[in-house]
């Protein structure tokens, strides 16, 4: 017990908070939580081999995806709100973290570290990894964020991002705001995807095809917004490049509070769909993947409200069929 709080409550490893764009400067350590609510102690609800993600993301085995409890955002149409609204979960001590992740690599033998929503408590994932990096136990770790992110932070803990998954979700802070609670998520998302982006580059793979570095930027269509979807495509194709892996969703449905508040209310339309995927041909988009729109019913299993807490598989092995590679109209 007493190594357990050393392990936590240690001010060096956990300062005040400024680990996203909020800087709320919450003492976590002494038990004063900020707008996320996470706490002094790394909280986890689910972990496991995931099937769900891109191709190149789960490989043949699996993505070792970590699903940590508590978000930085508060999106009301979130599938995810008991853990991230709600904060259920465990938490653990940086030893049971450190097992989770020996187990990903050792007994699954994943592809990846995958580290969901990590952002409250990188200080924790770096001191549970750092024996296994020491003992030559080492996977690809994949950066699995919102896009609301600082560029300080990612400098800061850059070891823990080998592989960046991202979203890049609005291009209007009033709709952020609306949707998310996310003050100035439109230049806080592309300073990330740009930090990302001239930091690791273009997605390289092995020779199984599991990825080992590099960007993709997910473009999640929201009912009513296919128009900031288009935009944040014009602007990854200047700012960035046409080059970077994409992958467009059309998996959004009605969840949490979003079931009463329009557009939210409702599913993405074939028509609002066709005119982001055109929209990525049009600006050039070559790498990635064009998610089937019919997939957004199929899609609803893999994570989400009704995912149980704990150890376990996430999808099946198959689940990440659903994700068509990019391809320009002839």
């Amino acid at each position: 017990a007493a190594q357990r709080r050393l392990n936590h409550l240690n001010p060096m490893i956990l300062p005040p908070c400024e680990l996203c764009p909020r800087r709320c400067r919450a003492d976590r350590a002494r038990g004063s939580l900020g707008f996320c609510r996470a706490g002094a102690e790394p909280r986890v609800f689910r972990w496991g081999p995931h099937f769900g993600e891109e191709p190149p993301i789960c490989g043949e085995t699996g993505s070792g995806a970590v699903f940590f409890s508590r978000c930085t955002m508060k999106c009301l149409y979130c599938q995810n709100a008991p853990w991230s609204w709600q904060g259920e979960g465990r938490d653990l001590s940086i030893c049971e973290l450190t097992d989770i992740f020996r187990t990903l690599a050792v007994k699954h033998r994943c592809s990846n570290w995958n580290l969901v929503s990590p952002t409250p408590y990188l200080p924790m994932v770096r001191a549970a990894v750092t024996p296994l990096l020491d003992a030559g136990i080492r996977l690809p770790f994949v950066f699995n964020s919102s896009g609301y992110e600082r560029p300080e932070t990612l400098v800061a803990w850059r070891d823990l991002c080998d592989i960046a998954l991202v979203d890049l979700r609005y291009a209007s802070d009033a709709t952020a705001r609306a949707a998310s609670e996310a003050p100035g998520y439109v230049a806080a998302a592309r300073a990330t995807v740009k930090h990302l982006w001239e930091t690791l580059g273009p997605l390289d793979s092995d020779a199984p095809g599991a990825a080992t570095r590099g960007v993709i930027v997910r473009i999640l269509v929201l009912p009513g917004h296919a128009d900031e979807a288009v935009e944040n495509l014009a602007w990854l194709a200047t700012a960035c490049s046409p080059r970077v892996h994409v992958s467009v969703m059309s998996q959004y449905a009605p969840a949490f509070k979003a079931c009463e508040t329009p557009p939210f209310d409702r599913v993405v339309t074939k028509d609002e769909y066709e005119t982001v995927s055109e929209a990525a041909a049009d600006f050039g988009f070559e790498n990635g993947w064009i998610q089937g729109f019919a997939s957004r019913d199929a899609s609803s299993d893999l994570v989400g409200e009704n995912m149980s807490s704990g150890e376990g598989s996430v999808g099946l092995p198959n689940g990440n069929g659903a994700h068509s590679p990019v391809c320009r109209p002839s």
